[in-house]
């Protein structure tokens, strides 16, 4: 079995391999990512250009639609064809795709999607930059109009105050993000934002999270965590493609279109521009509910991306399944709780709608997806993208005729089942999708829609629906349960799940949290990221205790996200005695669930693992995945093979070039073969990334002393 030093880095590096995703940074600062170095200031605009995206896995069909065999003749000729078309993975832009939509890219143009990014010109800045002012404990800026451009004159990581040129903005419909572009090429979101919905002022939002953040820092505004190409531009663009030279120290960003176009929702369009043949594009209502819900989910719900940002050859496109480049970011980050949750699991922050729903009983028994409720954007729709309603009782508000098409029984009870006589009292909205989610410092609609449980907030400070409409201090959530069991006495049945839920996640009630965990995810009636984090807590709270519970789980997990995140638990509970129930999971259908195991099996001193993370590194399918190649070349280190180990993380650093703690391990591997200028890069390079890292620094100053 591996030594508890390298076991334990073999478990903090799998969690750093599922990290590497990409979500706004206002959303969440809470996710571990090595920091950059601070931008120069007043950097050159880099050149933002519309381009081919490289071939990229083609679109999945659905299982049961089985392809027609053509002649030899009609083969000839399709393919004689198709090498004059474009690629099925080109973009066209959104203007291309006018030429026939003329009518729905008009109405795309009005729609917020269409400027999640968006150059800083006057008809999108929505800030104010006359000569305006913010200070706080962490930043201070001073926002202004320069020769019909906008700067920010702030603090950068070198100490002194400068002016930065603000050459994109982010959103502007809650919140404006503005960003600046750097001389090596980053995108780095300035310190500031403008609350549109909150008085029109400047705020730090960043401070708002985290607390007061000095230039060392993570999330200080310059630091790599903060570059848009990193926490932004996955979900704000079209067709983004990220490259990073490591010798020159540059990255170069490209895309099709600056905000959520027509080809996020729809795929590449270029052949079908040609073509205008339907089966060229995709349209998502006409997918099955899984693969329609995917189009929505890649955006709405922070994820783990399988292959690191830089490979845009394994981008997700619309029409492919989710689970086979993502996993939902779930209570945890990596080894740390995360801030973005509630304790009874549901996501308490914005932008989780999709964590949130799947959560839901009208997704798990209902199978409603967003498409239930939401329109497209080029679609005539009420606010939010909601759908209008195609027939619904007189002045019933949009979202509420979206519950009365499942639910018309229950809706035509009126004040029988409300047992409220106010104005607001029949909104289904307040009572089942209260506003109690936070975001952008806005409150959002509880996208897990379910009962209220003010059982929770006396015990674990859980906002309940009831108590967001019923404020005065007199009207206690005590009071709250007792009315929900005296009029609802069926809701009962409904709470007990979140009071389960909660005591199973709650640090509060952790040293008592086994039975509720191992009930959790002995549930098949569960969500399946719920029982996969319930599986993850058992081990790192109980180790041993936990075996039993997530063996017998193993045989009946039929979600790849459970069955990976199963392997990893029963790793890091050090269930040696499951070797052989987690080896059949090497020939796994999902690369996840294989990479989690192969990571398993060698943290539990398995040769299976070894030789599984030595196929994922060589397969064509696998080998741009970074956590292998890392693996290996902490394995060889330790066996003193250190021509092998120094490729290995050479490697992992080709796809994954900003992993700082990489860094000074290969920097101590070229030291012990006598090549200290080799060493001296990759330090410099380490800091680069993360100039907080003070192992990285130590080790610089005393090369540069030498």
């Amino acid at each position: 079995m591996l030594q508890p030093r390298l076991a334990s880095r073999l478990v903090a590096l799998l969690a750093l391999a599922a990290l590497s995703s990409t979500r706004c940074s206002r959303q969440s600062e809470s996710q571990s990512a090595p920091p950059a170095a601070a931008p120069s200031p007043t950097a050159p605009s880099a050149p933002t250009t519309k381009q081919d995206a490289p071939p990229k896995p083609e679109p999945t069909a659905p299982q049961d639609a089985a392809p027609k065999q053509a002649t030899p003749a009609q083969a000839t000729t399709t393919a004689a064809s198709d090498k004059a078309l474009p690629p099925t993975t080109a973009f066209a832009g959104s203007e291309a795709c006018s030429e026939c939509h003329e009518e729905q890219h008009t109405a795309w143009h009005q729609d917020w999607h269409s400027r999640a990014l968006s150059k800083a010109t006057q008809k999108f800045v929505v800030g104010n930059f006359r000569d305006a002012h913010f200070k706080g404990d962490s930043s201070e800026a001073w926002m202004s109009r320069r020769d019909n451009g906008y700067v920010m004159r702030t603090l950068g990581v070198d100490g002194n105050v400068s002016d930065y040129p603000v050459q994109w903005v982010i959103g502007g419909k809650r919140m404006q993000d503005p960003v600046t572009l750097t001389q090596d090429g980053r995108w780095q979101v300035l310190p500031v934002y403008f609350h549109v919905t909150g008085k029109s002022a400047w705020v730090d939002y960043s401070e708002k999270r985290q607390g007061k953040l000095t230039p060392d820092h993570p999330f200080f505004w310059a630091n790599f965590a903060r570059s848009a190409q990193h926490a932004c531009l996955d979900c704000h663009t079209t067709g983004l493609d990220v490259r990073y030279d490591r010798g020159a120290h540059q990255w170069r960003t490209t895309f099709a279109d600056p905000g959520v176009a027509c080809e996020s929702c729809h795929g590449p369009g270029a052949r079908h521009a040609e073509t205008q043949d339907p089966k060229d594009i995709v349209q998502p209502k006409r997918l099955p509910p899984e693969l329609g819900m995917a189009v929505c989910t890649q955006c709405h719900g922070p994820r783990r991306t399988l292959f690191p940002m830089l490979d845009a050859a394994h981008h997700f496109r619309p029409g492919q399944r989710y689970e086979d480049f993502y996993q939902p970011m779930v209570l945890l980050l990596g080894n740390d709780v995360s801030g973005d949750y509630f304790e009874d699991g549901r996501p308490s922050t914005s932008s989780f709608e999709n964590q949130a729903l799947t959560q839901s009983l009208c997704f798990m028994k209902g199978g409603a997806t967003c498409l239930s409720c939401h329109s497209a954007p080029h679609q005539k729709h009420a606010p939010n993208e909601l759908q209008l309603p195609k027939s619904a009782s007189a002045g019933v508000s949009p979202p509420n005729a979206t519950c009365q098409g499942c639910h018309a029984s229950v809706f035509a009870q009126g004040k029988q089942h409300t047992h409220h006589s106010s104005a607001a009292a029949p909104d289904c909205i307040a009572c089942h999708m209260p506003p109690v989610v936070t975001g952008v410092l806005d409150h959002f609609a509880d996208h897990a829609i379910g009962v209220p449980v003010p059982q929770n907030t006396v015990k674990h400070a859980i906002p309940n629906a009831c108590n967001a409409c019923h404020t005065h201090e007199k009207q206690k959530p005590e009071d709250m349960a007792q009315a929900l069991e005296r009029w609802w006495p069926e809701a009962k049945k409904r709470q007990e799940r979140r009071l389960r839920l909660a005591d199973a996640f709650a640090d509060k009630t952790a040293a008592q949290s086994r039975p509720s965990l191992e009930a959790v995810l002995a549930d098949a009636q569960e969500a399946s990221e719920l029982r996969g984090a319930a599986a993850l807590f058992l081990a790192r709270r109980f180790h041993a205790e936990a075996i039993p519970a997530l063996r017998a789980a193993l045989p009946d997990a039929k979600d790849s996200l459970l069955r990976s995140q199963l392997a990893e638990a029963l790793g890091a509970a050090q269930a040696r005695v499951a070797v052989n129930e987690l080896a059949p999971l090497l020939k796994d259908p999902s690369i996840w669930v294989r990479q989690a195991t192969a990571f398993a099996l060698t943290q539990l001193g398995d040769s299976r693992g070894m030789a599984a993370l030595e196929t994922l590194a060589q397969q064509p399918e696998t080998s741009g995945l970074m956590a292998p190649h890392a693996m290996l070349g902490q394995l060889a280190m330790r066996r003193k093979e250190l021509p092998k180990a120094t490729r290995q993380l050479e490697q992992a650093l080709d796809v994954q070039p900003y992993y700082a703690d990489l860094l000074v391990m290969l920097a101590d591997l070229y030291m012990v073969q006598g090549q200290p200028d080799k060493a001296r890069e990759r330090l410099e390079d380490a800091v680069r990334f993360a100039p907080q890292n003070q192992g990285a620094r130590e080790r610089l100053s005393a090369l540069q002393g030498r």
